[in-house]
């Protein structure tokens, strides 16, 4: 009895259009970002799990796929007492980590600031649904050794032009500082570091929950006035540059900060956001949000690290990043037409000279970018339809007789 043959839950087969799309897609940010002067860099799908597990990835780091340690024993697996016990590698889970590595191993002959571009698959054993793979692309730039507020400058720049160079219009920059979220807590009365990490993560979930359950949530644990604190939390939600100037609660250095940065970004859609928290427990500083008006979904996202690399160097770096979110702009983005109109085919009759077909190929490449060659089917009109949908854009027929493509006609295929 045959049996259906799928990919693993949670990842993806991708058919010839989707794949061209994506390589569209990865193309126009490389290209992007080489002109802004990042450097693409590649590290490897593995990471040892003791650096996968070292509390830099957050709740991600519960996420990670582990390999297992070769030549285990059945009594080594009887006497494991937890499976990371069992393994000494894992698959990475975000970009992050392994630039970090990346950057303590190789900082004498990286440049005082350095530029990365990363964009790779990673992996983590989510639940599969919609919108949620267990596969997927990141494509990440980050800016290290520099501490000022350039770094921030030059990454938005960057992914607003990415996204301008895609199509994408419509976009805003949601933006933020860690510090003015735990000022925003203590004057709750929540100034302890464990504490204050469980509020971060409830607010991190205003968009799925609301005030009203973000204030339930916090009420209860940690003890805090459920009823005034939702209507609190509905007046940040809609606060914005000019609403909370005075505010006794907010870091004014850090909103200084953040009004310098807006002020060195015209024409950059940059909102003030205090209830924008960015999950990953890494961010010391800016934090900030790709939003679209059309979507309920960020299109990307990042912030200020300065604590991470440290942790492998033994030596504090300053570093931020910003993380496109790939996948999502994948379904955004349609192949330009241009490209179709210089995609042909030649339809060839089955007793045509193998040779013959070949030369006229070469023929073609000689003015066409892509040329595939498709025998004749009973069934024309399904053979063009699946053409069209792989990107070409028109088509010849030849036969036995065609010596050249000269006089030949190429028809429109749509």
């Amino acid at each position: 009895m045959a049996t259906t043959v799928t990919a693993p839950r949670g990842m993806r087969d991708h058919l010839p259009a989707d794949k061209a799309r994506r390589e569209h897609v990865l193309g126009v940010i490389r290209g992007v970002y080489a002109r802004h002067g990042f450097d693409e860099i590649e590290t490897p799908v593995l990471e040892d799990a003791a650096r996968l597990h070292s509390g830099l990835g957050g709740d991600n780091e519960k996420l990670a796929f582990a390999v297992m340690k070769r030549g285990l024993s059945t009594e080594d697996l009887h006497r494991a007492e937890a499976p990371l016990e069992l393994a000494d590698l894992g698959l990475r889970f975000d970009l992050t980590v392994p630039l970090a590595r990346f950057y303590a191993s190789h900082r004498a002959e990286l440049p005082t600031v350095f530029r990365a571009v990363q964009i790779a698959p990673v992996w983590r054993a989510e639940r599969p649904q919609k919108g949620r793979y267990r596969q997927f692309v990141q494509c990440d730039i980050d800016i290290l050794g520099e501490p000022g507020q350039l770094a921030e400058i030059e990454l938005i720049r960057a992914t607003t032009a990415a996204l301008d160079s895609l199509g994408i219009a419509g976009t805003s920059i949601r933006i933020n500082d860690r510090r003015i979220l735990l000022a925003l807590l203590a004057s709750w009365g929540i100034a302890e570091q464990t504490a204050a990490d469980r509020a971060l993560i409830t607010i991190d979930k205003l968009d799925k929950i609301g005030p009203d359950g973000v204030a339930k949530e916090l009420s209860e644990s940690l003890d805090l006035d459920g009823a005034g604190l939702a209507d609190t939390i509905r007046a940040l939600e809609s606060a914005d540059w000019d609403s909370v100037q005075g505010a006794e609660w907010l870091d004014a250095q850090a909103f200084a900060e953040l009004e310098r940065l807006r002020a060195a970004l015209p024409g950059v859609d940059l909102r003030f956001d205090p209830t924008l928290v960015r999950g990953m427990g890494y961010y010391t500083g800016t934090i900030f949000e790709v939003a679209h008006p059309d979507f309920g979904y960020s299109l990307g996202g990042g912030g200020r690290y300065d604590g991470m690399i440290g942790r492998f160097l033994g030596q504090d770096v300053p570093a931020v990043g910003f993380s496109l979110g790939f996948e999502r702009l994948v379904d955004l983005v349609t192949l330009p037409d241009a490209d179709a109109q210089d995609a042909v085919v030649l339809v060839y009759d089955k007793d045509t000279d193998p040779v013959r077909l070949a030369a006229l190929k070469t023929e073609a490449l000689g003015s066409h970018h892509r040329v595939r060659l498709e025998k004749r089917t009973k069934n024309m009109k399904n053979l063009l339809a699946v053409l069209v949908e792989q990107g070409f854009g028109s088509f010849a027929t030849v036969d036995a007789d065609t010596t050249t493509l000269d006089g030949v006609a190429f028809r429109p295929l749509a």
